[in-house]
């Protein structure tokens, strides 16, 4: 569940603040806050969408939708934490508590509403990812930080949201709007097409970031992960396309052999690049 919350350390380990214990630590909270947070809406989104997800091949063996979460006891977990982790990052970083907030409120119209209407339940998705960064820049005295990761960020989770709708909509195949209705508005070569875009626009930015962006060393060496982040791209491609996989992305980070390789190797090249004198 805080597979995506690991974005909140973008900020510290791009603007060279890994190693410096309260930044870290400041960090670490916001991570284990947002953690929070976002179960609060995974538990409000599962009691919005139960009856759905309960003709779902695979949704409907969570808590809720099984029935071994009863109803009243998830609305009062949802509340909890909601109250308890706004009013927690309100007190550790005021900045940090209303992007929590915002992002708390984005998610709940999105399970009410946003999530019916296509394009935008994608582009909500993304924003989601993109508040987490944000998240970990109001907690830190930023220095080095390039807006280019903000740009990587929008067209990588623009990326695997349509990749995940993509999956859902060749594993349900006809009755697929019976389960999620946004999935009327999309077709297969639709979603095709907007992957095409956003794979190709995510390698550009991101290269250009390499060797553009403010903080990047200067020798250029930044372009030696380029190569990592082409093949996770492509690798995603080839598990939704075929292996029909990715309904559910943090699903292939923990179970795709390959993927974690290259996602690893990424991560270590960058550490090296940044940390190593």
């Amino acid at each position: 569940m805080g597979n995506e919350n690991i974005f909140i350390f973008a900020a510290i380990v791009f603007d060279k603040q890994l190693f410096v214990l309260d930044s870290f630590l400041r960090t670490l909270a916001g991570f284990a806050l947002f953690c929070l947070i976002s179960s609060s809406v995974y538990i409000f989104n599962d009691i919005a969408d139960v009856e759905a997800d309960r003709q779902h091949p695979d949704k409907k063996n969570r808590p809720i939708p099984s029935g071994k979460l009863p109803m009243p006891a998830a609305w009062t977990a949802g509340i909890v934490l909601a109250v308890v982790t706004l009013g927690a990052g309100y007190l550790l970083e005021p900045a940090f508590g209303y992007v929590v907030g915002v992002y708390f409120l984005l998610i709940m119209a999105y399970s009410k509403w946003l999530k019916h209407i296509p394009i935008v339940d994608v582009l909500v998705i993304s924003a989601g990812f993109v508040l987490r960064v944000g998240a970990g820049v109001t907690l830190i005295q930023v220095e080095r930080f390039s807006p280019w990761l903000y740009v990587v960020m929008t067209l990588l989770s623009l990326f695997l949201g349509f990749g995940k709708r993509r999956a859902e909509l060749a594993l349900l195949v006809q009755g697929a709007g019976s389960h999620r209705k946004v999935l009327d508005g999309y077709t297969l070569p639709l979603l095709d097409q907007y992957i095409m875009i956003v794979s190709a626009t995510t390698i550009v930015a991101y290269s250009l970031y390499t060797f553009s962006a403010p903080n990047v060393p200067e020798n250029h060496s930044m372009m030696l992960t380029i190569p990592f982040v082409v093949y996770t791209i492509f690798r995603y491609l080839y598990l939704i396309e075929v292996k029909h996989a990715g309904g559910a992305p943090e699903e292939i980070l923990l179970s795709d052999r390959p993927f974690q390789i290259a996602m690893i190797l990424w991560g270590v090249t960058v550490l090296a690049i940044f940390y190593l004198p």
